[in-house]
C-alpha cells in the first residue's frame, strides 16, 4: 500500500498547491506552477512503479495539474491567460532539455560522484522531453480551445454563464487526456518497452486522468470563489 499511498497524497499535494498558488499570488503563481511541473514531470515520469494493480509511470498527477491550471486561468482568468500558461510550460521543458544536455558535456574532476547518474537519468530525457514537448502544445492547446467550445455551448443553452463548471471542466479535461497519453506513450516508449507494457502504461495513467480530472473539478469550484472574493475586494 505504499505506492498507493504516495499516489494520493501526491494528489492532495499537488491540487493543493494549485489552490495555494492561486489564492496567494494569482495568475502569476500558475504560471510558475505550470513550468515547476513541467519540469519535475519529465523527469518524474522515467520511474516505473506498481500501484493499484496497474503498471504506471510517475508524473500523471503533475501532468495532470497542468491541466487544472488551465482551467483554473480559462474559468476565472480567460482564454488568453490559459494559453500563456501552455505556452510557459513549453519554453521552461524546451530550456530544460537544452540545459540538461549541456551538464553531459562537462568533463568532471576526479572527486566528482554524480556525473554517472546525471549521464545515467539525463541521457534518457532527450527523447521524454522532445516527445512531451511536442504532445504538452498538441493536447494543452487543444485542451483550452475544447474548455471554452463547451463554455459558448452551456452558455447558449442555458443562457447562464456560469452554469455548466463541472461539464465544461471534464468534457475538456477527459477528451484531450486521451490524445495526451495515447501521443505521448507511443512517442515516448515505443521501441524502450514492448508493446503489451506500452499498453498498460497507456491504460493505467488515461485511468490515473480520469480519477484526476474528476478530483479536480472541486478545486476547480474553489479557484472560482477564490476569484469572486479577490473581485469583490477589489
Amino acid at each position: 500500500m505504499t505506492n498507493e499511498l504516495l499516489l494520493i497524497g501526491s494528489v492532495i499535494l499537488i491540487f493543493s498547491m494549485a489552490l495555494l498558488s492561486y489564492r496567494f499570488f494569482g495568475k502569476a503563481g500558475l504560471y510558475c506552477l505550470s513550468a515547476v511541473a513541467t519540469i519535475l514531470a519529465n523527469i518524474e515520469v522515467l520511474l516505473l512503479i506498481r500501484a493499484f494493480g496497474m503498471e504506471q509511470t510517475l508524473g500523471n498527477v503533475l501532468f495532470a495539474v497542468t491541466f487544472l491550471i488551465t482551467d483554473i486561468l480559462s474559468e476565472c482568468e480567460g482564454k488568453k491567460a490559459a494559453n500563456k500558461a501552455v505556452w510557459i510550460g513549453m519554453a521552461s521543458s524546451l530550456f530544460f532539455l537544452l540545459l540538461s544536455q549541456s551538464w553531459l558535456l562537462y568533463v568532471p574532476s576526479e572527486g566528482d560522484w554524480a556525473m554517472g547518474s546525471f549521464r545515467e537519468i539525463f541521457s534518457s530525457t532527450p527523447r521524454m522531453l522532445l516527445s512531451s514537448f511536442l504532445v504538452y502544445a498538441i493536447s494543452q492547446l487543444f485542451d483550452v480551445w475544447l474548455y471554452h467550445k463547451w463554455w459558448a455551448f452551456t452558455e447558449k443553452k442555458t443562457g447562464d454563464r456560469r452554469r455548466f463548471l463541472w461539464l465544461r471542466n471534464n468534457g475538456s479535461t477527459l477528451v484531450s487526456q486521451i490524445l495526451n497519453t495515447l501521443l505521448f506513450t507511443l512517442f515516448a516508449f515505443y521501441g524502450t518497452y514492448d508493446m503489451g507494457t506500452i499498453l498498460s502504461i497507456f491504460v493505467s495513467s488515461y485511468v490515473i486522468f480520469i480519477f484526476t480530472s474528476l478530483l479536480d473539478t472541486p478545486v476547480l469550484y474553489l479557484a472560482r470563489k477564490v476569484h469572486d472574493r479577490s473581485q469583490r475586494s477589489a
